[in-house]
This record gives structure tokens, sequence and C-alpha cells, in this order.
């Protein structure tokens, strides 16, 4: 793990070298969900090594206020256009002048405001995990907030509060930085918005996905876009699917 400061926060990430027999000379940005890190969401589900392989520089970072970076505790600290610059200047820092950059859940919410308000920099999006939520709605419910908040899991009846209250301790994450985190950053983007987004676009949602929203109906807002449904897969087993790597690989070696 390296780190570097990005306007006073420290955030921890990964630069990995192309390891297969083709370099591509193309760089792809990772950015994992909420209460997860880029070990959990790109490591253990083999995405650095699917990208690497495939001839890619691979940079992933632990978001803030998760993993191995800075914790925060203000809910202001966490919107996604903070999020999002975190992103841009860790390219600044690497002096990555353009990457393809692919987000999960809320880094796919980060990694669409990156899109907007820096289209220079994206050779491509790619959006897993959230589909029109990104208008509609705001993903996850408040009251994962009041999960992380609460005394113990065992005192938890809602299955979702659960899931990520569990999901939080297994991943050993700071539980007031993760309530601080779900408060700020539940930013949507309008219709004009999205409409607005001028890169090659791809949207990977699961097809019992019942966090993300439609991924078609998103992709139908964005000029271009194309949408990939991740066949009778969840939110939390969507990321890892192999149909879902594939079509990633896919729509990179078009551009």
């Amino acid at each position: 793990m390296q780190s570097f400061s990005s306007d006073g926060v420290s955030l921890a990430f990964i630069d990995l070298a192309p390891t297969g027999e083709v370099d591509r000379h193309e760089t792809v940005v990772l950015v994992h969900g909420f209460g997860s890190s880029h070990m959990v969401n790109w490591v253990n589900t083999q995405w650095t090594k699917t990208l690497t392989h495939a001839g890619y520089r691979v940079v992933a970072l632990d978001n803030r206020g998760h993993g191995q970076s800075q914790k925060l505790y203000e809910p202001a600290a966490y919107s996604s256009q903070i999020m999002a610059e975190d992103v841009r200047r860790l390219m600044d820092h690497l002096a990555i002048p353009r990457a393809a950059v692919m987000g999960y859940s809320m880094g796919a919410r980060i990694s669409a405001h990156l899109a907007l308000a820096h289209p220079q920099r994206l050779t491509a999006l790619l959006l897993g995990g959230l589909g029109i939520h990104l208008v509609e709605g705001v993903g996850l419910p408040l009251g994962i907030a009041d999960a992380m908040e609460a005394p113990s899991l065992d005192g938890l009846t809602d299955p979702m509060q659960r899931m990520f209250r569990a999901f939080a301790e297994a991943t050993k994450s700071d539980l007031k930085a993760l309530a601080a985190c779900i408060r700020g950053s539940r930013q949507t983007l309008s219709e004009a918005e999205v409409g607005r987004i001028a890169v090659p676009t791809l949207v990977s949602v699961g097809t019992t996905d019942d966090v993300a929203g439609s991924g078609p109906a998103l992709a139908r807002l964005i000029p271009g876009a194309e949408a990939f449904d991740i066949q009778g897969r969840d939110h939390n087993l969507a990321v890892g699917d192999k149909t879902h790597k594939q079509a990633v690989l896919d729509f990179l070696s078009r551009l």
C-alpha cells in the first residue's frame, strides 16, 4: 500500500503494473463501494488480476473513511463530489492524464460525479451495482447508518441493516466513520446532468439486485451508454461475476 494527501486527507492506494503478455499502456482506476475497501471489492474478487493480466495498469484506492485511509466523522466530509475529487487528485498524484474509471455501488456514484466534473480525464466510465437510483434514489437507506451505530448486531432485525452491519464488522471497519459516510454521500444526479455525461459508459447491474435500480433505465439517459445485465446476481454477488468481468473487458477493447 502507498498513500498520498488529498487536500489534507490521507488516502491509501495500490498501483499495479500489467502482468500479461500485452501492455495496453492504459490505466483503469477502481473505486469501491460503501463499507468495502480496495482489497475486498477488487483484489479478493480477482478484478485486479483480471485487469492486469489483460494488459492494464490498475490503480485502486481506499475511499476516505474506509480500509487503510483516514477516518473522518462529519457527514459533510463524504459528499460524492468531494470523493470524486479524491479520485481526481490520486490521478494527479500519479501523473495519470486519462484513465478508464470503474466504480461499484457508492463507487459508481462517485465515478459518475467525476465523469460529470472532469470528462476530459476519463477514457471510459464503468458503473457497476448502480442503475437508475443514481437519478431517482440515493442508494442504501439511511437506516444503514443507524445500524452502524447500534450497540450490537444482535439487536438488529431488518435484514439489510443486519447484512451491512455484519459486513462492516467482518471487514473490521470503523463503524462511526461509515455512519457519517452513508449520511454524507447521498447525492443524486438529475436526468439533465446524466444526459451531459460525455464519456463512453457501461452500466452493469445484477438482475436480482434490489439496491441499484434498473441498469438499462440509467443507460438510456446517458448518450451512447450500454447496459449489461449480470444474470442471477444480487448486489453483493454481481461485482465479482465472471460475465461482468468479461463484459467490461469486451467494452474496453472496443474503445
